[in-house]
């Protein structure tokens, strides 16, 4: 069963792939498991591999997976000693890490602190700015309203772009390039941050309009001890949602990553940050890179670090969370080859529209090399109630050329049928001239759909 277990039992607030993902690294540690579900999830994965289940509500995420009582009341009545949040749902949710600690239960994650810090991006641009990482120019702070934002964006300079304070998953964002298009944007951006967010604030900040989007992985203990474990090239994606990720970015120098790790470690020493992180970046075709958000919490993409570096960051995850002190240094952390990962989503991608539905026939890609991080399975019915992604499938090979005939292979080699997937567009992607010469930003798809390549 492993080491000595660094708690009794874990709870995993999430479903789908993450819960399995968390529930497989605990055992392996010899830590026992408590899964939590819906009504609707009675059926899936992660309630049958844990050891103990329980179900916390009907199907709607407000309240089963984003129902913190319920989810408290399970750690209670199953002796949990600690929560892994995963990725989305509560995993950057202050409150929530709050109440595990009031609870003397552990959050697997960061402090409470932390997410307050890097939550608000208004606050993190400032926190950023005070320890002197790159950024774009900007509002420290959220503007009052719409004259406010005007006097900001003549003084940035056409194009900005109108943010959530609040933000984050690429969601609240308005490009804009006149006044005009301010005044015209700036109230039903306002009111869709107030939707999403629970919060209307706006900043203003300058667009950079042909960037990559890069972004460096953290690992970080609680006792100071902080490393990087190199980057991850999110610059594949369509209206902010990342699509396809790769490792190392195709862009990078030696230079450009240490200024970008160093930058990453500033930021983390300026709040004292403890357990996985992810700092992202924008990085413009000068090479200039520019602060843009942090994620307190494990990434989907996450995988492609674990196949460059050979660490696995569930479990680096749960040892940092247990107060164990991080053994490896800088020096440590080798990239090994190339890692490509591609999201397989249910849906119809012409029309960005989910596909719910039942899986009629399903057949898993394999190989040297290939991951598949999926919950999925045949009969298996994908639900409308939460997020489209039904899989990640991932690739490692000793270069990036040799990574993408094998992305090309595997994803030819994977069969969903009953519902539309995504799988025919991501092979189109990997079939591209511009994305074999890493000839691309991150209006890469825009383009690539508009050519109809």
């Amino acid at each position: 069963m492993g080491s000595s277990p660094l708690f009794k039992k874990v709870l995993i607030a999430n479903r789908g792939e993450i819960a399995l993902r968390v529930i497989r690294a605990c055992r392996e540690m010899g830590i026992q498991t408590v899964a939590v579900y819906s009504t609707a999830d009675v059926h899936s994965l992660h309630v049958k591999l844990a050891d103990e289940a329980v179900c916390i509500g009907p199907p709607r995420s407000k309240l089963s997976y984003l129902n913190i009582a319920n989810i408290l009341t399970a750690a209670d009545i199953t002796g949990a000693d600690a929560i892994h949040p995963g990725y989305g749902f509560l995993s950057e949710n202050a409150e929530f890490a709050r109440l595990c600690r009031e609870c003397d239960i552990t959050f697997i994650g960061p402090s409470p602190e932390n997410i307050v810090d890097m939550g608000e991006k208004t606050r993190a641009r400032a926190l950023a700015k005070v320890a002197g990482v790159p950024m774009l120019p900007g509002t420290v702070s959220a503007v009052p309203g719409m004259e406010a934002a005007l006097v900001a964006a003549e003084e940035i300079g056409y194009p900005v772009i109108l943010k959530a304070a609040a933000g984050g998953g690429g969601k609240g964002i308005h490009v804009v390039y006149s006044a005009k298009e301010l005044q015209a944007s700036f109230d039903r951006a306002s009111s869709e941050a107030g939707a999403a967010f629970g919060n209307p604030a706006m900043y203003v900040e300058k667009y950079c309009e042909h960037p990559r989007h890069v972004e460096i992985q953290v690992l970080c203990d609680k006792h100071g001890n902080r490393v990087t474990l190199g980057e991850r090239d999110c610059t594949i994606q369509r209206r902010h949602q990342k699509l396809l990720e790769e490792s190392p970015s195709p862009i990078m120098t030696d230079k450009l990553r240490e200024a970008m790790s160093k930058a990453a470690l500033k930021l983390c020493a300026a709040i004292d940050y403890e357990n996985v992180g992810t700092v992202e970046f924008l990085v413009d075709e000068k090479r200039n890179f520019y602060f843009m958000e942090m994620n307190t919490r494990i990434q989907v993409e996450h995988p492609v670090t674990e196949m460059i570096t050979g660490l696995d960051l569930v479990k680096e995850q749960i040892r940092a969370a247990a107060g164990k002190v991080l053994k490896l240094k800088q020096s440590d952390i080798k990239i090994q080859g190339h890692a490509i990962e591609c999201r397989i989503n249910a849906e119809d991608p012409e029309r960005m529209a989910p596909s719910p539905g039942t899986i009629t026939a399903f057949h898993l890609p394999g190989g040297f090399g290939v991951r598949v991080d999926s919950f999925v399975y045949d009969l298996y019915k994908v639900l409308p109630f939460y997020d489209s992604m039904i899989g990640k499938l991932i690739v490692h090979a000793p270069t990036r050329t040799d990574a993408i005939a094998k992305m090309r292979q595997a994803l030819d080699e994977f069969a969903v049928e009953g519902i539309k997937t995504n799988i025919p567009f991501q092979r189109r992607i990997l079939a591209s001239r511009k994305f074999a010469d890493s000839d691309y930003d991150t209006h890469f798809l825009e383009e690539f759909l508009s050519k109809n390549e």
